[in-house]
């Protein structure tokens, strides 16, 4: 690995030989957006999640039912959109009618379409309310003529539509997965940057701490810190009770990375202009050494993300985080347990999709701003 102090030399490197002046004057982030947009992976990363989390802001109007809107058809496989009717094409997509035959042998039952009935797809149609900080309206994205139903991902043994609860499950995982980045930035940063800053006895027991942590199995560490929230704490509760368990181990790394990076930058010249200037030790720490390493944060707290999604997936699936009615798609992945009801309704596991969709998309944004974060590295 070689350093190029040279931008244009970095462009020549990557194929780019037309190079412009704005190269020559950009900053570093104009440097690591250059660097992160010719990525192509990052960039299919970075455009999903955007898309991930406008859908779960604003999961009210992307859902067509509310989270608990029952219908008549329970287990029903996914419902399918059509163009073509009898061989001839319709510019509006439409849904036919379902027919329900049971067989009281095996005590199931069929899901036909009636095809004598269409019903057509509507876009900004009124339906149930939903509310967004304290923003109410019934505007949906889209939906049916009335006497209708669109089951895009089917329904659950309770005949809720799955497509809508797992908008609103992305509301609760998604967000958790921000908050507990967001804890464990505030920690790791603070004491990463005791540590690297001031050495000596606070960097030992900072860092025989993080070594006990770390340790420790995560997944049976969480499960013991969740088994102790009482259970009839309220859902707002528990949910940044979850929040903090995901938050014990996450912050250790991040420390880590501070303290390197400290210990790196803590004898450089500004640091020593900044102390002779009268800057107490967290001045200098806050305002001069954290904002030298805000790239290399940046990038840990986006790789760091899909873990703390899969941390409240997997203590929701075990019951030991949120519990219904509760939506996240951990607590919507708990029907999907038992192997024989997978094999009967398989569409039970789509939330399992949207949590690999999810962490895949973070990983490849992560791996873009990871080599962007140095773009001089060749």
């Amino acid at each position: 690995m070689t350093a190029v102090t040279d931008p244009s030399e970095y462009l020549k490197a990557r194929g780019r030989v037309d190079v412009g002046e704005r190269v020559f004057v950009a900053s570093q982030w104009g440097l690591m957006w250059l660097h992160f947009r010719r990525h192509r992976l990052a960039m299919i990363g970075l455009i999903i999640v955007v898309l991930l989390y406008v859908m779960a802001i604003l999961h009210g109007f992307f859902a067509p039912y509310a989270k608990d809107t029952r219908s008549a058809f329970l287990n029903m496989p996914p419902q399918g959109i059509h163009f073509m009717h009898e061989g001839r094409f319709t510019p509006r997509p439409f849904v036919y009618g379902i027919k329900v035959q049971k067989n009281l042998e095996s005590m199931s039952r069929t899901f036909t379409p009636d095809l004598s009935k269409q019903y057509s797809v509507r876009f900004f149609v009124r339906g149930d309310r939903w509310n967004l900080l304290g923003f109410k309206s019934s505007l949906h994205l889209f939906g049916v003529e009335e006497g209708g139903v669109i089951l895009l991902m089917g329904t659950d043994e309770l005949g809720r539509d799955l497509f809508s609860r797992i908008l609103y499950g992305a509301a609760i995982s998604l967000s958790i997965g921000l908050m507990g980045v967001l804890s464990s930035f505030i920690l790791g940063a603070i004491l990463g940057g005791v540590s690297g800053y001031y050495g000596g006895v606070a960097d030992t027991i900072i860092q025989r701490l993080i070594e006990f942590l770390l340790s420790i199995p995560t997944i049976p560490l969480w499960m013991a810190l969740s088994a102790a929230v009482p259970v009839g704490w309220p859902p707002v509760r528990i949910y940044f009770a979850i929040t903090l368990i995901l938050s014990v181990v996450g912050w250790c790394g991040l420390a880590r990375i501070v303290r390197s990076k400290l210990l790196e930058l803590r004898e450089e010249d500004f640091v020593m202009a900044a102390t002779l200037a009268g800057s107490s030790p967290w001045q200098i720490i806050l305002r001069h050494l954290l904002p030298s390493t805000i790239s290399y944060l940046i990038v840990h707290m986006t790789l760091a993300i899909p873990g703390m999604i899969i941390g409240e997936t997997s203590l929701s699936f075990l019951g030991l985080g949120l519990r219904t009615p509760v939506v996240s798609w951990g607590v919507l992945l708990q029907q999907a347990q038992n192997v024989g009801t997978v094999n009967s309704f398989p569409w039970l596991m789509w939330p399992g999709a949207f949590v690999i969709i999810t962490v895949l998309a973070f990983n490849f944004m992560g791996d873009g701003l990871r080599d962007a974060a140095d773009p001089y590295i060749v």
